[in-house]
């Protein structure tokens, strides 16, 4: 595999100040698999209009950044524009055209996608990142690129400038996209990216991520109240008229429920005697550059993914920085704790530590954090009041991945995306080796508790029992609630029995 990246910054490579394509794009090749389109796609397809190719990998935060900016892009020139994605994987789960299917519909993909399966389109165009928006002009020749995340600003900008010229040169052809978008069947979980246990008060909490809401069940699934309106915003006030879009990770103190609204860049709270819920922390626009922190609601955030709490203070995996924040419930003051922004693995002082996509937290009963980078397929631990340090119990580079158990040395995560914690020891969703495993603080020994890896929904004994690629966890003395994200399910780990359940989730 050609080593890529994924990139923070837009490292443009410029395009030229003229109309002067001189370079052939590459056309597609034969018997890629498509989707979001009724047939298989060529460069021809596309002649009269500025084609714009999306190459991403659907783990990515920074590919996931860019997909509202294309959404926007292509709603604002429907007829003049085309995009289409080239879904070239990091990971070996992402190599599957139903997995990137799956992707595509929990991320609201609408323009075609090509799989890049073996890299051969990656490598056709030269890329270097994840993402990379490559432009080809209406006749078929490429003429620059930009690496990295781009704003609608930048973008809108570069193509108002690009087609007036191709309308000068009398080769802009406006025409209506032709697409076919994947449509998940209608279910009510949509990608649950997170569960919390609330054994006491006999609860769940559910982040039905797909429907931008919230649910809470008692623990056989028997849904008692809906949060947010179902629809994609960010509005607080009552539980019904609330609007949250894409909320992930949640953390619970008495009455009030703190959720990370991901695609918000915004930290919510729900009060759940009073019925209303509030923002408190992130502006509802995506942090960029280097940000240090402020006052918790001028300061724009990156892609909240988790929540853990110690205390007043309230710990935000950061996924869109590669950091974690902390948010000082009393003061409403929002800092970088732990992790410089730079993308990669490294221990350390917390300050100077390398982190890389964290995407779940938890916390010990002293105070410890654990956290899963999904991108160094790691976890993680950071003491923040004695040691003042960061250390990796699993994982060990960008590419290092597997589905390996044993000592820590060796073992190999793909891209978790959950954790919790529980008597000395670390629960987490492996995602994309589709099982729960779990290690042991002092041991770092890690070992598969359920699932066979088979991509699939089957119940039964621990060993055999089937999940699809679980996003978050929750564990409550012999049981673990799991967010089973691409079967839309809650799933149930009876530890006493050695089973696994699905809970069926309903009014």
């Amino acid at each position: 595999m050609t080593a890529g990246r994924c990139y923070n910054p837009s490292l443009e490579v410029p395009l030229a100040t003229r109309y002067a394509g001189k370079t052939n794009a590459p056309d597609f090749p034969a018997g890629a698999e498509w989707l979001n389109t009724p047939r298989p796609l060529s460069v021809r397809d596309f002649a009269g209009k500025l084609l714009i190719l999306d190459f991403w990998t659907y783990c990515c935060i920074n590919c996931m950044h860019l997909v509202p900016v294309l959404r926007r892009l292509e709603r604002d020139y429907p007829e003049q524009i085309a995009v289409v994605g080239v879904h070239s994987a990091k990971f070996d789960e992402e190599r599957s055209t139903e997995n990137i299917r799956q992707a595509i519909m929990r991320y609201g993909v609408r323009h075609p996608v090509v799989n890049d399966a073996g890299l051969d389109i990656w490598r056709a165009y030269a890329v270097r990142a994840w993402p990379t928006v490559m432009f080809v002009d209406p006749e078929g020749k490429v003429i620059g690129k930009i690496e990295g995340e781009l704003t609608y600003e930048r973008g809108a900008s570069l193509i108002d400038t690009m087609l007036k010229e191709f309308r000068a040169a009398g080769v802009l052809k406006p025409s209506p996209a032709v697409v076919q978008p994947e449509e998940a069947a209608p279910s009510l979980l949509s990608y649950p990216g997170k569960v919390l246990a609330d054994v006491e008060g006999e609860r769940l909490f559910i982040a039905d991520s797909g429907h931008h809401r919230v649910l809470v069940t008692d623990l056989a699934g028997t849904i008692q109240t809906v949060i947010g309106s179902g629809e994609p915003g960010l509005a607080d006030g009552v539980l019904e008229g609330a609007r949250f879009n894409h909320p992930q990770g949640m953390v619970r103190f008495g009455e009030a429920l703190y959720v990370a609204d991901t695609e918000n860049h915004a930290i919510r709270v729900i009060d759940l005697e009073a019925a209303t819920v509030e923002t408190i922390a992130g502006t509802g626009k995506q942090g960029e550059g280097h940000v240090e922190g402020g006052d918790a609601l001028e300061v724009d955030l990156r892609s909240p993914w988790d929540l853990a709490l110690v205390g007043r203070s309230l710990y935000i995996a950061m996924a869109g920085s590669h950091q974690i924040w902390t948010l000082d419930l009393d003061r409403r003051v929002v800092q970088a704790t732990v992790g410089t922004g730079a993308e990669n693995i490294a221990d350390g002082p917390p300050e100077t530590a390398l982190l890389a996509q964290p995407s779940g937290i938890a916390a010990d009963d002293e105070g410890v954090l654990y956290f899963v980078d999904s991108e160094t397929s790691s976890v993680r631990s950071v003491d923040l009041t004695t040691a003042h340090h960061v250390s990796t119990l699993i994982g060990a580079g960008l590419f290092e991945f597997g589905d390996v158990d044993g000592d820590g040395a060796s073992a190999r995560l793909q891209h978790p995306l959950g954790v919790d914690f529980q008597d000395g020891m670390i629960y987490v969703a492996d995602t994309y080796n589709s099982k729960i495993k779990r290690l042991g603080t002092g041991t770092r020994a890690v070992a598969t508790l359920a699932g066979s890896g088979e991509r699939a929904l089957r119940d039964g004994a621990l060993e055999t029992a089937a999940f699809y690629e679980p996003g978050g966890l929750s564990v409550a003395g012999e049981h673990i609630y799991v967010a089973d994200t691409n079967n839309h399910a809650l799933r149930l780990i009876d530890l006493a029995r050695g089973q696994v359940t699905t809970l069926t989730v309903d009014f």
